[in-house]
Formats: C-alpha cells, sequence, structure tokens
C-alpha cells in the first residue's frame, strides 16, 4: 500500500495556502491537515529565509466547515524571496518527523522537496479553467480555399484520407492541406467536445510540414491561409471568449531563414554557433543539418526577439496569440558551457507581459522539467516526466518507443506511479503544477489509444486520471474520436471527418463526459490531492476545495474483494455508475473501471445514502 504517512497533509492548494497570489513581503498562512491518531503533539513550520533556516511554532486552529472533525495546525511564513520553500517538523512520542512535498520520513533530507510559494507572476486566471486542444496545423481541417492554392516545390501533396508515409525522405514533405480557415470552421467541434484553449503547431513560412524549421518569423505560412487567416481564427476563438497559443522555435531556426542566410555570409555571425567540431560547420539541433541552433548570448537576437513591439514575441501576441509554447525550452539557450535558458525565457515573459498582462508561457520539456520551473520564466510545461509517463507505466499494454527510453515502456504498479507523480511534483511549486499541461499523448509520441491495444476501459482510466490529476488537460486533436498512431509521425493522422468507419461515437461521448465532470466540480479545477490508497492495480485519492470533495478510484483489474479505505465515505456516485460508498469507506472491487464520487457529511442514524448520478 502507498502512503506518505496517513492522518497528515499539506499541499500548495487553496486550504492549505488561503492566498493564491502572494507577493513577496506578504505573511502567508500555511495549515498542515493531522488526524488525532496520527501521533503529532505539536508543528514547526521551518522556513529557509534568504537561504538560513528558522523555525516557527504552529497554532492548534478550529476550522469550521472545512475540517469538523480533524485538527489544523497553523503557522505564519514571512514571503522574503521570490521563491520561498519552507517544511513542517513534526514532534510526537515517537520522536520527529518532516514533512516535505515528497510526503513524510523520519531522517534529514536536502531541501529541493520542499514546499514552495512563489511570488509574482503566477500564471494568469484563466488557465485555471483551460481544457487545452493541440492541433497539428496540416492534419486537422481543410478549408474550400486549401484546394485551391498553389504548392511550393518542395511539397507533395496527399490525399486527406491517404495514410501518412510515417518514415523516409518524404515524411517532412507531405502536405495533406489543412489550414487555419479549416480550425475555425471546426470550432464548433472544439465547443462540443469540451475544450476552449486551441495551441497551434507551427505556423511561420517553412520548408516542412511541421514547420519546426522556420524560413521566417514575419509572416504566416499561405499555405495555411497566410497573416489573414490567423487573424480570422484569433477573432473566431475570441468571440466563444477562447484563448489560443502559438508555438514558437527559440532553440534553432531553419537553414532558409534570411537570420541564417546572414550570418553564412559573415554579417552578424554570432546569431548562430559556428565555432567548434561540428559536422556542417554549424551547431545544429540533435544533427539536423536544417536546423541550426540559435546563440543566446547574441545581445542582437535577443533584441530582434524580444525588444520592443516589433520583436517576434510580442508582435503575433499582438495579431492575436493570447500565448507562446516554447519548443525545446529545455535546450533553448544551451550549448557546452553555454547555459542562458533561464535568463533568456525570463526576458521571453517580461516581453509578454509588456504586451498583454494575461499571457500564458508554457515551455515544451520532455523528460525532468523541474530544475527549470519556478525560475521566474515559464508558467508551465507540458508534463511528460510527471504525468504522461508515469501513466504510460501502468496502463500501456502494447510495446512502443519510450520518449527516448531505448527499452521500451516498461509495466509498473500502480504505486510506482504514484511514487514517480510525486518525484517530479514535490520539486516544482503548486502554481507550477496544477498550470502544467497533463497529457496522454502529443504529436511527438505514440497515440495512447494505440498504446493501450484500443481497450476502452484503459482509455477511460487514462482520460479519466488526466481530467482528475492536478494539471490542465491537454488533449491532442483525433484522441477524442479514436484516432490511432503507433509512433509519433504515424499519430499525425489527418482528422477522419467524413470517414466514419474511422470515427468512434463512444470515444467522444467518453471525453464530453469526463471533461464536463471537470467544469461541474471546482474540486478538480482548483482542489488539493490526497492519495488514500495504492497497490498494483488500484489507486484512491481525494481531490478537496473549499466546500467539496471527490473521491476518485482508478483500478487497471478487478480485486479479489471489496477493501475499506479510511475517511472515503460516505460519498455519492458522480461518474462510473459504482454505487455509493458508505460512512465504512468500502470501495467495490470492481476492474477496470473509473469511478468518482462526491463525499458528504454523514448523517446521524442515516442507514444508507441515495442513489445520484450526474453528467
Amino acid at each position: 500500500m502507498f502512503s506518505r504517512y496517513p492522518g497528515v497533509h499539506h499541499d500548495g492548494s487553496e486550504i492549505y495556502v488561503p492566498d493564491q497570489a502572494p507577493r513577496m513581503g506578504d505573511t502567508a498562512d500555511v495549515y498542515v491537515r493531522v488526524e488525532q491518531d496520527a501521533g503529532v503533539d505539536s508543528v514547526w513550520v521551518r522556513t529557509t529565509f534568504d537561504a538560513e533556516p528558522r523555525f516557527t511554532q504552529a497554532q492548534i486552529e478550529l476550522r469550521p466547515g472545512i475540517g469538523d472533525h480533524e485538527r489544523w495546525f497553523r503557522a505564519r511564513v514571512l514571503l522574503r524571496n521570490p521563491v520561498n520553500r519552507y517544511r513542517f517538523l513534526l514532534s510526537g512520542s515517537d520522536g520527529y518527523r518532516w514533512l516535505t512535498a515528497a510526503g513524510v520520513v523520519g531522517h534529514d533530507v536536502p531541501d529541493d522537496t520542499d514546499f514552495r510559494i512563489v511570488c509574482g507572476g503566477p500564471p494568469p486566471a484563466w488557465s485555471a479553467d483551460a481544457v487545452v486542444y493541440l492541433v497539428f496545423a496540416d492534419r486537422f481541417a481543410r478549408s474550400e480555399r486549401a484546394g485551391t492554392l498553389e504548392l511550393p516545390d518542395w511539397a507533395l501533396a496527399r490525399a486527406w484520407d491517404a495514410p501518412v508515409s510515417g518514415r523516409g525522405p518524404d515524411r517532412p514533405r507531405e502536405i495533406f492541406g489543412g489550414d487555419l480557415d479549416g480550425i475555425r470552421e471546426r470550432l464548433d467541434h472544439l465547443e462540443s467536445l469540451g475544450c476552449n484553449t486551441i495551441c497551434l503547431s507551427p505556423i511561420f513560412t517553412s520548408p516542412s510540414n511541421h514547420r519546426y524549421c522556420p524560413a521566417t518569423f514575419d509572416e504566416v505560412d499561405p499555405i495555411l491561409g497566410g497573416n489573414d487567416a490567423l487573424t480570422r481564427l484569433a477573432d473566431a476563438v475570441h468571440e466563444r471568449g477562447w484563448r489560443l497559443l502559438g508555438d514558437l522555435t527559440m532553440n534553432a531556426t531553419g537553414d532558409e531563414h534570411p537570420w541564417f542566410v546572414e550570418a553564412r555570409a559573415g554579417r552578424h555571425r554570432d546569431l548562430y554557433y559556428f565555432d567548434g567540431d561540428t559536422p556542417y560547420g554549424y551547431e545544429t539541433w540533435v544533427h539536423v543539418k536544417r536546423m541550426p541552433k540559435l546563440n543566446w548570448g547574441s545581445p542582437e537576437l535577443r533584441r530582434r526577439m524580444m525588444d520592443g513591439p516589433e520583436s517576434v514575441v510580442r508582435r503575433w501576441l499582438r495579431a492575436g496569440l493570447d500565448g507562446w509554447r516554447l519548443d525545446v525550452a529545455n535546450s533553448t539557450g544551451r550549448r557546452v558551457a553555454d547555459d542562458f535558458t533561464h535568463e533568456v525565457l525570463r526576458q521571453v515573459r517580461s516581453a509578454m507581459l509588456a504586451e498583454r498582462a494575461d499571457a500564458l508561457l508554457v515551455g515544451e520539456h520532455a523528460h525532468d522539467a523541474t530544475p527549470d520551473a519556478d525560475q521566474g520564466a515559464w508558467h508551465a510545461t507540458m508534463n511528460y516526466a510527471g504525468f504522461t509517463r508515469p501513466v504510460w507505466t501502468w496502463l500501456a499494454t502494447e510495446p512502443a518507443e519510450f520518449l527516448g527510453v531505448p527499452t521500451g515502456i516498461p509495466r509498473l504498479s500502480g504505486t510506482s506511479m504514484l511514487t514517480t507523480m510525486t518525484a517530479f511534483a514535490a520539486r516544482m511549486s503548486w502554481q507550477t503544477r496544477i498550470a502544467s499541461w497533463s497529457l496522454l499523448d502529443s504529436h511527438d509520441t505514440p497515440r495512447f489509444r494505440t498504446l493501450v491495444g484500443g481497450d476502452m476501459a484503459l482509455v477511460e482510466l487514462g482520460v479519466g486520471l488526466m481530467v482528475t490529476m492536478p494539471g490542465t488537460p491537454m488533449i491532442f486533436a483525433g484522441d477524442e474520436v479514436g484516432v490511432e498512431g503507433a509512433y509519433a509521425e504515424d499519430s499525425r493522422r489527418p482528422m477522419p471527418w467524413a470517414r466514419p468507419d474511422r470515427w468512434d461515437d463512444a470515444t467522444f461521448g467518453l471525453y464530453q463526459s469526463l471533461l464536463q465532470l471537470r467544469r461541474d466540480n471546482p474540486a478538480l479545477r482548483r482542489g488539493g490531492l490526497r492519495v488514500l490508497y495504492a497497490d498494483g492495480d488500484r489507486i484512491v485519492f481525494m481531490r478537496e476545495c473549499l466546500g467539496q470533495r471527490l473521491l476518485v478510484l482508478a483500478a487497471r483489474a478487478p480485486a479479489r474483494r471489496p477493501f475499506v479505505v479510511p475517511g472515503a465515505g460516505p460519498a455519492v456516485n458522480l461518474h462510473g455508475g459504482a454505487a455509493d460508498v458508505g460512512s465504512d469507506g468500502c470501495i467495490p472491487p470492481d476492474g477496470p473501471t473509473f469511478q468518482v464520487w462526491q463525499q458528504v457529511p454523514p448523517k446521524k442514524n442515516a442507514t444508507s445514502t441515495s442513489r445520484h448520478k450526474r453528467g
């Protein structure tokens, strides 16, 4: 059984840290929940005040309506630094323990898993309610005008329902004809699904279908409809009260980009790296010749990208984007001894906020994003390491490439999945965690449906975790109708708008139902997380905010018998159709299954609770 020490809990959500947007110089209340039988007599909070440890004793405080049957300890933390680290010292008859974001331990541990309160610059308020829809622009939808365009010489035209070549030299040359007007014409589909934020793949003119080797930052690719099409799409998105994000390649450009042509000719040569032993005479991104790496030690590069209203970062926000996803943000600014990453990304964020105060900055990071978190740069990351990979290890049944790991996807337990999630979550602030994108797959991975062999019960488990775990759900276009793909390029199949044989209505209904559940229940968007139980095949956790507690069961296989989780009930079922949970906390042994209940206050002399379903 997984436990981070039952009966003691703290996280960064509003129940435990009421001030969710603090400023330096403020004093913040922090609360710890301690059950009567937890063996804790007193609590201190330890802060690192200018990197010097300081202790303040916490006081017991009644919290009517929040924890009527629990003990709560309150301490005050002076927010002296941009990132304020703190932990709790728990003292009792059996000695002392530390409570950090990684759990409770009975020995001293380093500070890297201390809780964090970050002052200034929280993610924009709208991101807390976001459901992101990732669109690979060439493969989502074609407008009528798309068929009238003359393609450039490098492009190979493909029929919309033709298979992707997948591998080989034609892979980046295939153009299926999706465009920005096609996306605009399908916004009703996104609304019906329950999404409210669109993230586009790169849209600047480029000699490839993926456009990660841009030939310019000055125009939207005419194949996608040009600048006017972006304006039309942005206007339509904003009319619905939604947001539109762009994808910016700040680590590299294409070798046809005027900046690179200029640098090779000897003018502003410092924009790129031409020194050292490189195969092509210049540094590239992972040895891709067409993608020369930018040198962020160049003042001229920073000027062009970030300085003033006409800089790349600011100009396109003014043109209708609400923020940026930064491609390979982990590599941007890093090369041998150079490490400009945090400095440069802070400048990007400052430039964005100078243009619009509610812009969102998301850094793509495919492995450990925690060293770059909470540095005053990006608000959030694509949470591959802390969500995608652990979910795959628990649910995937088919062999596949494991995000760069040569041995493939291991088959691990629910306990291991949660341990992995906790290991990464403990090294970033709560505000970064909940703003980061929880994704089952993307245009750079196999499709999740393929990884689970098309098993709808496992699909429901994955989507359920994406919707109910802390984080912002991100859906790759096509997942909701059952599109498959065994590897990255294969996953970039066009949407099957006119192929009912490739369109799975049951999957679409599942996504609709679970996203509606998230919209209806604030605990799933803003609530804290308490893990109550885990073993190899089951996890049980609580999401709770002021006024609401939700109980979640995810089981990949049945149990031999019902099992009891103390504190789980009574609760009425909201999703999955299982019986209500009684006051004894008895959880049904079904599996595979995904269930959500809402906890209700126990009723005196009640012998049962009424059945209740919704959504």
